[in-house]
């Protein structure tokens, strides 16, 4: 029987995998990886086709959607290293003044829990436990192998060699703080715990939130024969290795609509599915029809995949084509769970369902933007309605109606330079509210931008003059 608190409040259930390609999944279009489970859900919900994330790759993303901020906002636009410190004096996480949609629901009466990837600081102050999390289990770096017999061995060879810096991908997986042994390959074990969680709320009578934070179909490349079996005849080796990683992940999300059907808490529960960022197309990821692959301001790089599934409130075999962006499921879950945002809490995206319901755009007349650093320039994508300006590697500034031009073919911004020209200014002007990164990926990022060869935006913002000069700081 359902309780009185999951009648009043839904439960949340945010699925996330990594690195997944727009067409990756059948419900964007995938002829040769099935996926039956999410296919499901993605039609008898709404399917959005304009669904962007707020960064091209892993942890500024994840950390704009816990947050509800842009990543260069809050000085956390670079991937965190791999084996960072898990001693308290090391300040690389996300800032503690940034409160975590985790932390909002928690105190709203939410039991609430990560699963899986965190990448979002290893220190204990940064720990899922200290950010709004009840239940943690899985890791806490940017990746891990998916073989406990493997990885196990490999970790315990480097430690008996006294290795002091052994690869985070090959650590024990931890439940809140403990290490556990894991038996399970890495995916099925994610949706075991789910599904456990999923018991333990309904059983507590508590709504609750989850994130669950997959690291399929993210390299290592690693799939169950029976996985690799389904898609004997994808003959790149690649590609067959990584459909059979994301249906791993549908057989488990399987598993998880089981568990909510038995619990009688499925038609309360919504469920939102995406991916952190676009595929790499150099590990398997298929993002036709877009531009480009993880890392870029093309599409590619930043536009994903993405479905609502929730029978108390949405209307089964929609499709909403209205651009909207990670950002709004912080402000969207706040009012779904009558929560309160935390005073003075900055917050850039919006709270989308009432738009969902009415389709309407939720974002007329506003950019979705997405920003890059590379050496010593930006990459940078931005969007408004139609339009869409592109700048990558120095090239000159492109426009293109993102609408009839998905895959970014075209250039007119000869034929438009004051629509061009508008955008690229607004763009600009949207960087003033950036801060300085409080770590880099690398010592050459940190050595240019100490130099200040990067992240130099008058560069980067002026437009061709032969089209029209943008304005300068």
């Amino acid at each position: 029987m359902s309780c009185l608190g999951q009648q009043a409040k839904p439960n949340i259930l945010f699925i996330l995998c990594d690195d997944l390609g727009y067409n990756d999944v059948g419900f964007n279009g995938s002829t040769d990886i099935t996926t039956p489970e999410l296919d499901k859900l993605a039609d008898n919900g709404t399917i959005f086709t304009s669904a962007y994330v707020a960064h091209p790759f892993c942890g500024p993303s994840r950390a704009s959607l816990l947050t509800g901020r842009y990543s260069q906002e809050i000085g956390t636009p670079f991937n965190l290293h791999g084996n960072s410190s898990k001693n308290d004096e090391d300040n690389m996480g996300i800032p503690l003044e940034e409160t975590f949609i985790s932390k909002v629901l928690n105190d709203a009466g939410y039991y609430t829990s990560v699963i899986g990837k965190w990448h979002l600081g290893n220190s204990p102050k940064y720990h899922p436990n200290k950010r709004g999390f009840d239940n943690f289990y899985g890791f806490l770096g940017g990746g891990h192998d998916y073989f406990p017999a493997k990885y196990q061995k490999e970790y315990e060879r480097q430690v008996n060699a006294g290795n002091k810096n052994i690869r985070d991908y090959v650590h024990p997986l931890e439940h809140n703080n403990k290490t556990v042994k894991e038996t399970e390959y890495i995916t099925d074990a994610l949706s075991r715990e789910a599904v456990k969680d999923i018991k333990l709320a309904s059983k507590n009578k508590e709504p609750f939130f989850m994130y669950l934070s997959y690291n399929a179909p993210h390299v290592p490349l690693q799939a169950k024969e029976e996985d690799l079996a389904i898609f004997k005849n994808i003959e790149n080796k690649e590609r067959r290795t990584y459909a059979a990683m994301v249906y791993a992940v549908d057989r488990g999300v399987g598993k998880i609509v089981d568990a909510l059907k038995e619990t009688n808490q499925y038609k309360n529960t919504l469920i939102v599915f995406m991916s952190d960022n676009g595929g790499n197309f150099n590990h398997g990821a298929n993002n036709s029809p877009l531009k480009g692959t993880k890392g870029d301001a093309w599409e590619g790089g930043y536009r994903v995949p993405m479905f609502f599934h929730y029978p108390n409130k949405l209307k089964k075999g929609k499709q909403f084509d209205y651009p909207v962006s990670a950002l709004d499921l912080y402000p969207t879950f706040v009012n779904l769970a009558k929560a309160t945002i935390p005073k003075g809490k900055i917050l850039d995206g919006k709270d989308i369902m009432n738009h969902v319901t009415s389709n309407t755009d939720a974002h007329k007349d506003e950019m979705i933007y997405c920003l890059r650093y590379r050496h010593g320039h930006c990459d940078v994508g931005a969007r408004k309605g139609d339009w869409k300006i592109t700048r990558v590697g120095n090239e000159p500034w492109r426009l293109t109606n993102i609408t009839e031009d998905i895959g970014e073919k075209k250039n007119v911004g000869g034929r438009y330079p004051e629509k061009l020209r508008e955008m690229v200014v607004e763009t600009e002007k949207w960087t003033e509210s950036f801060v300085k990164p409080l770590w880099y990926y690398s010592a050459k990022d940190e050595e240019l931008w100490n130099d200040g060869r990067m992240p130099q935006y008058e560069e980067t913002f002026t437009v061709d003059p032969l089209i029209n000069p943008a304005s300068k700081k």
